[in-house]
């Protein structure tokens, strides 16, 4: 049988991996073992923050809808509890895009939330 060398291979496979690292600094787009660890690190990284990007959106409708409430004179557990009171079934992403962009139909639910409140 035939000695094989995998030169081809390898040389493409390099070539992948200096490609995907083309924007990096220093020898990370330059130099492959150097080049594979910054992948490698950058794609851990992107694994994580697509996880992290829903909790960190969590946090910021929250922040929304707690600025908005307190204009109307509750906080974010009160309006939150009173919605749930008043059987309105909202999410935080929909509740925060109407308190930045519609203060009329954010306002309604306040008052909506603080009759539930009452009652």
């Amino acid at each position: 049988m035939t000695r094989v060398k995998g030169g081809p291979r390898t040389r493409r496979r390099h070539k992948d991996i200096l490609k995907q690292t083309e924007g990096q600094r220093g020898t990370k787009h330059r130099l492959f073992r150097r080049a594979n660890e910054a992948l490698m690190k950058s794609l851990w990284y992107a694994y994580c923050d697509r996880r992290n990007r829903k909790r960190d959106f969590r946090r910021l409708w929250i922040v929304r809808i707690n600025a908005a409430a307190r204009q109307h004179g509750l906080n974010y557990s009160q309006l939150m509890n009173g919605l749930r009171r008043a059987g309105v079934a909202l999410d935080r992403k929909t509740l925060a895009d109407l308190a930045v962009r519609d203060a009329q139909a954010f306002s309604s639910l306040a008052a909506t939330a603080r009759a539930a409140i009452a009652a």
